[in-house]
Parts: structure tokens; sequence; C-alpha cells
């Protein structure tokens, strides 16, 4: 999935959840601006008619491909909703004001992919909305996706080539500083107004990584999951526990720490084309293995930030453990390559699971 330009939480917050864009360039799965235009290469050519049926099949790939990414991300966004909106207290400096939505036009997409983003998921010149983050205020006010963005506080919204930038630039700051914003949308042909109240989050983009190693990634500003370790989760539950540590790991700046923010934001890019750098995943990836001690913090805050989510924080150790069984340790570039520390993390995940019961036995805050 060829991705976009990054560009920080506090500039633009509604890109905090956004599905994947495919762009040129070298790539992420969430950000706040792309660049526009078209790609230069056989997809933007009118193919020949003894070329058509090639084309064809080319475009109905592209489709099918695209949904199911859309499909995966649409996932990780629900999943990682509650964690993202009832830590925000915990997340320290990463929480900030999102609208909880993202939004697209049919330029966000190059080449064949654009024609599949018209084709497939409906869209247009039109910005419109690509995503509601569940639970967000947007989603409370009733903002569905598809609906196409018209203007906000009065401001017309750009469209067309190149909008998704200026698009940011208008309501990233109305976030920022109002409490609501007054959006026109247009839903079934027929303009509506909604207020839309922002959302206190962590500001985390959780992210789809185009691979099938079992992996999750994460660099201080974003989180990225694999398909193999979708896949490998199995149930939303277990996507969940694994998203919550790597949101604990950013909380507690271990990347930065450790020194594997660079690499890890690396692969992050990389992961999110259309098609990876294999290289990146050659052994560990240059990403240095997480100290137990480090991973021990993280399972810890992990448990927290699942139990204030409404996750079961009982199953927690058991999915460790058989992942780990799944993933050895000598898998490279496998998690648990990455978090070997196997019997330290699950002795912190039970003490954690104890704490946390009995503040919720005693009704006091649960708060590591």
């Amino acid at each position: 999935m060829p991705g976009f330009r990054h560009m920080a939480p506090a500039q633009h917050p509604l890109r905090q959840w956004a599905l994947p864009l495919l762009v040129a360039g070298a790539a992420l799965l969430a950000g706040c601006s792309t660049p526009g235009g078209t790609v230069s290469g056989p997809f933007n050519m009118t193919p020949a008619p003894d070329e058509a049926p090639a084309y064809t099949a080319r475009q109905k790939t592209a489709q099918e491909n695209l949904v199911k990414m859309v499909a995966l991300q649409d996932r990780l966004s629900k999943v990682s909703a509650p964690l993202l909106i009832n830590n925000a207290d915990l997340c320290k400096n990463y929480a900030r004001n999102l609208l909880g939505f993202t939004a697209q036009n049919k330029y966000s997409y190059p080449g064949e992919y654009a024609e599949a983003a018209q084709a497939a998921l409906g869209y247009g010149e039109q910005m419109q909305v690509s995503s509601v983050l569940p639970g967000s205020g947007a989603a409370r006010a009733g903002l569905r996706k598809g609906d196409g963005l018209l203007a906000a506080d009065g401001k017309s919204l750009p469209a067309g080539p190149n909008a998704e930038g200026p698009f940011g630039a208008i309501v990233g700051p109305l976030a920022s500083k109002s409490a609501s914003i007054n959006m026109m949308i247009a839903r079934e042909g027929q303009p509506q107004d909604l207020k839309i109240p922002v959302t206190r989050a962590c500001a985390f983009r959780v992210a789809l990584g185009n691979a099938d190693n079992i992996n999750a990634y994460s660099d201080g500003a974003r989180i990225m999951l694999t398909r193999g370790m979708i896949h490998a989760a199995q149930n939303d539950e277990g996507i969940a526990f694994v998203i919550a540590r790597e949101m604990a790991h950013n909380i507690l700046d271990h990347a930065r720490n450790q020194r594997n923010s660079g690499t890890a934001g690396s692969i992050i890019d990389s992961l999110g084309a259309v098609q990876p750098d294999a290289s990146m995943l050659t052994g560990a990836a240059g990403i240095r293995a997480m100290p137990q001690e480090l991973d021990a913090q993280a399972d810890t805050l992990a448990i927290y930030l699942l139990a204030r989510a409404g996750y079961n924080i009982d199953n927690a150790a058991r999915f460790w453990q058989q992942l780990a069984t799944q993933v050895p340790a000598s898998t490279a570039n496998g998690y648990t390559a990455l978090h070997p520390g196997m019997n330290a993390r699950i002795a912190a995940i039970n003490r954690a699971v104890i704490e946390v019961r009995a503040k919720q036995a005693a009704k006091k805050p649960l708060r590591p």
C-alpha cells in the first residue's frame, strides 16, 4: 500500500485513524497529507484494445485487494477505539483533541487503485468520510462513512486533486481549539448540518502492515500490526492485547529509550507499501530486542489500558504464552524475537491482573 507523508498528530488531529491511502512514494498507513496528481507508469495509460482483458483483470484484482485492506484497517480502528478514547488521561503528552474521523477522495489513490477506489469504494472529487472512530464525538453526532464533506465552521472544504493537505489545514486547527465543529455534509445528495464534538483520545495511529510476518511495531507516535499478526491473533480480543502493549511502549517512551524509533519508523513506512521492501524484514530488521524489565513495564501498563477499555484481561497471559509457542524467539523478525523475556512478562501480567481486580473490587481508580 503506497502511502503518504507523515505529519505530527498536533498538526492535523483529524488523521489519527486514517485508512490506508494508496499514494506514491515512501509509504505510511496513517498521516495527514498526500502528494496529489498522477503517478507515471503503465497504470495511468489507456490500454490498447488488445491489452484490455489483462488491464481489466488488474483492475479487478486491485479492487479486491483494496476492499480487503480497508476491511482490515476498519477492524483495527474498531478494536483500538476504546483503548485510545478511554485511556486519554494515561497517555500523558500523547493525548489530543481529535475529530474522530478520516477523509479521502479518489485522488488519495494512484494509478489502478484510484480507479479501484472509485469503483469499489465510491470515492469521487469531493472529500468524504472514509472512517469514523467508534465511540468518538463524530460517531455520537451521527457522521457516517461515505458522507461528503462540504464545509467546516462556515469554511468551504477543498475537493479535487491535492485536496487532503488543505483539508487537514482547515479542520485540524479547528479541532485543537474548539469543543465542537459545525460541519456541512452531503448525504444521499442532500446537504445536512452536523455539530461534531471533538474527542479527547490517545493520538496514536494504529495502522495495517502489508506483510505476513507475525509482528507489531511502535515508533513513539504510530502503531502497526502486520497482516500476519492480525491473523495470528485470531479474534478482536487478541488484537486488543497487541495494540495495548504497543500503546504502552509508546506511552513509556521505550522506542526512544532503546534508540529504536528511527528503525521502527522505517519499517512502518516500508510495510505501508503495496510492495514492501523485504530487506527491511531481514533478521531482526535492526530493532534491538526489548529488555525484559521494559517489557514487564509495558505488560503492566497494558493490562490497565485493557481493563479501562472494557477488555477481558483474564485471557492476556494465555494469549501471549500461545503466541510465543506459535512464534518462538528463534523466528526471525517474529514478535517473540523482539520481546524474548516471556517468563518476566507473564509474571508481570499476572501481578497486574491481580492488582486491577483488587482495585475494581474496592472501586478504586484504575491507575498503575
